[in-house]
């Protein structure tokens, strides 16, 4: 069998359960131009930087902390498992195979610049190998408490009786005639390994010749992980059930050995530098190819032989530092069927979002009238998404007042309410514009099947700006009425999903102000023709204006001749841009106070004496996916003025390089005092110093906060609650 060396470098090991201390971002201290203004803003030397890719390790962390917290209900606990494997395929599927890239490029041209690359890959490495330890015992502990609770996940070497026969009557139907066993020697090369696929090494001896061999054998991706064999939830998994009976595959032959591994691919579809004529078959083309990336990671059992070990990294090009062994369960994504098992009473209390007030005895004239009747805001999941978003986006197709409607879309459920309801209002003879983002990451194919679906029906749908994904989540409909043409508004943090909306904590605004419909008009006419960036009255719009306006808002907040230092309060979902980290470390010097609720990655120390003394950052892991991007400052709409005039936006972006610089942002500032009031309650909730979070430190650790955690205030609970109250009361 042909081996390929592996010619990437091995990286520095480091000793048995020692933990990384979080290392500086590497960026040097150097001057940014912006594009837009042309004004240099100075960025913090390469120190003031937590390290992007620990960081987000860090909030896997936090995702597993609550796997392993028995007080969060248990099947709950494996819902929290599964995600963190998930994440963390994602994490080597985009992040980890850039790093490779960009070590291979500078190894290929003989850069010295490899060094980065490499310091980080080998940072990754030690801290995955303490994280992938910790699973595997919080796994454990896990399938002890399922068991506890009469769902038992069960070695085949249990079995006997009518569970065995039930396990061996399962193989024999619905395992074994879709199994296809792959020899691996000089006449059989080494089998393509399909992107997380799971897989069996075996190690067979030939009893006439005594010579050992290998084969693969695939799992199929489309049969269930979890096969069960008793009343009423006991299950064995379906890796187990296939080596207990690995003989039917190799007859005649010894079975010496059978290990799990898997491998994780590059799976990032990078479009710059595309010169495609037509981008939805570009997509499609890439999305083709995408399951033969280069592979970035081998997971294996923690009891495969070394030589089986090295084998496998030679055929798939890695090396010693890509090795991630397990003690446990590989691929744990699969626990999302292991979750669903029908036991109620080992979840949280179901909730079902309210309908606001204003939105409950809606009569003539149904959304239209209510949103003329003042701006709206709703909150989800704590309200509902059906009631409210895909209630407007059906009411607009239906209504024969209705002219057009607009919409971008980022990512959308399976379920395509909304996408029928477009298709309704184009055979009612409206105009309806789509921009569908084809490239949203591994969403591509499910976004293409929408494209075409809706071109099919007429609607008019364009792909987005070359160079920028479309990330807004807006919707714009024209209505015809008795004093003329009214537009009705929709801008939001979250995507039009009727799907997440249900577990992702967002924000939806509806307005039919006249300076923002004008602005959104201005908006799809950029998106959907030609023209250059416009000025807008209440949008901030990325790339164009969102970057300089956020750091002329954060400059702002430091104090005059005619007032003292104001206040920043943000919410986000990470943090990494360091020219908005560098410009929140300058006014902590003049003394702002600055809060930050972030849920994932943040670059910024806070803390630190000199630096970042008035910034406090929190996280909040917990039922809900805390999504929505929210921003406060105080003295906003000051203009240099010496009352303080609070400002608050909210939308779809980030502050992070990527949604600033590269991606269609929009973020709508939110005036109306009602709404204002129902934010600075959420925000206030949201930094109560009795609230179960976590809190960083300058050092770039985070902890668990309150340390008593017995009368801490839960977030999501609360939000509940107050909806409940709110759903009776007029906003």
């Amino acid at each position: 069998m042909a081996t390929v060396a592996s010619t990437k470098p091995q990286l520095t090991p480091s000793f048995p359960g020692e933990r990384p201390t979080p290392r500086p971002q590497r960026l040097a201290t150097v001057d940014r131009v912006d594009t837009f203004t042309g004004q240099a803003g100075a960025v913090a030397s390469e120190e003031h930087f937590i390290d992007r890719e620990l960081s987000w390790l860090s909030f896997n962390q936090r995702v597993l902390t609550l796997a392993a917290d028995r007080s969060v209900p248990l099947l709950e606990r494996v819902k929290f498992c599964a995600i963190f494997g998930t994440n963390l395929d994602e994490f080597y599927e985009v992040r980890v195979a850039g790093l490779q890239d960009q070590l291979d490029a500078f190894i290929a041209s003989g850069s010295a610049e490899q060094r980065v690359p490499l310091a980080a890959l080998n940072d990754i490495a030690s801290e995955v190998a303490r994280l992938t330890e910790q699973q595997c015992a919080v796994l454990q502990d896990i399938v002890e408490d399922l068991a506890l609770h009469d769902i038992a996940i069960v070695p085949m070497s249990s079995l006997e009786g009518d569970e065995l026969s039930s396990a061996r009557a399962t193989y024999a139907k619905l395992i074994y005639p879709v199994l296809t066993p792959l020899a691996v020697d000089i006449g059989h090369p080494f089998p393509y390994i399909s992107n997380l696929s799971l897989n069996l090494a075996v190690t067979i001896r030939d009893p006439l010749t005594d010579r050992q061999l290998l084969a693969r054998v695939k799992v199929p991706p489309s049969l269930d992980r979890f096969v069960r064999v008793g009343s009423p939830d006991r299950f064995v998994r379906i890796e187990d059930l296939i080596a207990t009976e690995i003989n039917n595959l190799f007859p005649g032959l010894i079975i010496e050995s059978t290990h799990v591994f898997r491998v994780t691919r590059d799976a990032d579809i990078d479009l710059d530098g595309s010169d495609a004529e037509d981008l939805l078959v570009e997509v499609e083309s890439r999305l083709r190819r995408r399951r033969f990336g280069t592979a970035v990671r081998l997971e294996i059992d923690v009891d495969a032989p070394a030589s089986l070990v090295e084998l496998l990294l030679d055929e798939l090009d890695l090396g010693p530092q890509d090795v991630s062994r397990a003690e446990g369960w590989l691929g744990l994504g699969t626990l999302w069927a292991l979750s669903k098992v029908d036991r109620p009473d080992l979840r949280y209390e179901p909730w079902t979002p309210v309908t606001p007030e204003r939105l409950t005895n809606i009569g003539e004239g149904g959304m239209f009238a209510a949103i003329r009747a003042g701006d709206l805001l709703v909150h989800h999941p704590y309200e509902s998404f059906s009631s409210s978003v895909e209630r407007f986006i059906e009411e607009a197709a239906l209504d024969p007042q209705v002219l057009a409607i607009k919409l971008t879309l980022y990512r959308t459920s399976g379920d395509g309410q909304i996408v029928d309801s477009l298709i309704r209002a184009v055979s009612g003879g409206k105009q309806v514009a789509v921009l569908i983002e084809v490239t949203a990451r591994f969403d591509e194919l499910a976004n293409i099947a929408w494209a075409r679906k809706l071109e099919e029906a007429g609607v008019h749908v364009v792909y987005g700006v070359v160079g920028f994904k479309t990330h807004t989540k807006v919707t714009l409909v024209v209505r015809g009425e008795a004093d003329g043409l009214r537009r009705y508004c929709h801008v939001a943090t979250g995507n039009y999903n009727a799907t997440t909306a249900r577990i992702y904590e967002d924000i939806s605004i509806f307005s039919c102000d006249p300076a923002l419909g004008d602005d959104l008009a201005k908006l799809f006419n950029n998106l959907t023709g030609y023209g250059t960036p416009s000025l807008y009255q209440r949008l901030l719009v990325a790339p164009s204006r969102l970057r300089p306006r956020m750091l002329e808002l954060i400059a702002q907040e430091g104090p005059t001749d005619n007032r003292g230092p104001g206040r920043i309060v943000m919410k986000m979902n990470s943090l990494v841009d360091p020219e908005m980290i560098s410009a929140l470390y300058d006014v902590s010097q003049q003394g702002v106070s600055v809060d930050l609720i972030i849920r994932g990655i943040c670059c910024l120390r806070p803390g630190v004496p000199g630096l970042s003394d008035n910034i406090r950052v929190r996280s909040i892991v917990g039922r809900y996916l805390e999504h929505s991007r929210i921003y406060h400052f105080a003295n906003g709409n000051s203009n240099g003025t010496g009352s303080a005039q609070p400002l608050w936006l909210l939308g779809s972006a980030d502050l992070m390089q990527r949604n600033l610089d590269h991606r269609v942002e929009a973020v709508v500032d939110v005036a109306d005092p009602v709404l204002t009031a129902r934010l600075t309650q959420l925000m206030a909730l949201q930094l109560d110093p009795n609230l179960a979070c976590w809190t960083l430190d300058g050092g770039g650790a985070w902890t668990r906060s309150p340390l008593d955690r017995t009368h801490a205030i839960d977030l999501h609970r609360s939000l509940q609650r107050l909806a409940t109250v709110r759903s009776s009361v007029e906003q």
